[in-house]
């Protein structure tokens, strides 16, 4: 195009740097750093997500497990069909087992099948019931997670030593649970997780906790406490 008598020139790209002045200078277009700069992400995307995926099978494997509640044993505090997180460190005594815990365990009568019920009994201890209520080495043991509407029956049960190593337990829903009453006691060894943390229902998560201190009936804590001062 003409422009009175001289031709229309195109500015340079760069102002007045050309490419062609050095030859050492890159040129990309922007469609090309584009692709490169999506494709370098996303490999960095998928070590991260590969990585993630590690350290979730890991603590699945050694630290937390997800366990479906079957039954209606420990009403109210926990539902048929729920599914909680236990803590699997248990297992290898970190921490230990106290009384009030909700353990999970495979029964003891079929090592295939697995209970989930609160601990009552610990090493050394007597448990028994009376009219319906629970006595440890003589003394009541207070349990507001009860719902008194689901333990209304007011059995009488001789005592029951709990030897070492093994554990007394017992669901939360007394008139429909089989528990320790009726099959014994639990080894410590068949224990593999301890409930940590409600997943579902959603509106229901939640982390799973002691509801009391039992006052009058010391805890494995404060038996150790004593023993030491001792």
């Amino acid at each position: 195009m003409l422009f009175f008598g001289h031709k229309s020139q195109r500015a340079p790209a760069f102002g007045d740097v050309h490419a062609d002045d050095d030859r050492d200078i890159e040129v990309r277009s922007l469609r090309e750093e584009s692709r490169t700069h999506f494709w370098g992400e996303a490999r960095l995307l998928f070590r991260d997500l590969v990585f993630a995926l590690m350290i979730m099978a890991l603590v699945l494997v050694f630290v937390a497990q997800p366990v479906k509640v079957e039954g209606t044993s420990m009403l109210p505090r926990l539902h048929d069909g729920e599914r909680i997180f236990v803590n699997k460190l248990i297992y290898y005594g970190l921490p230990d087992i106290e009384r009030g815990d909700i353990i999970v365990f495979w029964f003891p009568d079929d090592p295939s099948k697995s209970y989930i019920k609160r601990v009552i009994g610990l090493p050394g201890e007597t448990v028994q019931m009376r009219a319906g209520r629970i006595y440890v080495n003589g003394k009541e043991l207070q349990e507001p997670y009860l719902d008194p509407t689901l333990n209304v029956s007011n059995d009488d049960r001789p005592p029951t030593y709990v030897k070492p190593h093994y554990y007394f337990v017992m669901g939360d829903n007394r008139d429909n649970s089989s528990d320790s009453r009726s099959w014994g006691l639990v080894p410590e060894k068949y224990i593999y997780g301890k409930a940590l943390f409600r997943y579902w229902p959603l509106s229901k998560a939640s982390f799973i906790r002691h509801e009391t201190e039992y006052p009058g009936v010391p805890s494995r804590r404060a038996e150790r406490v004593e023993d030491s001062e001792e």
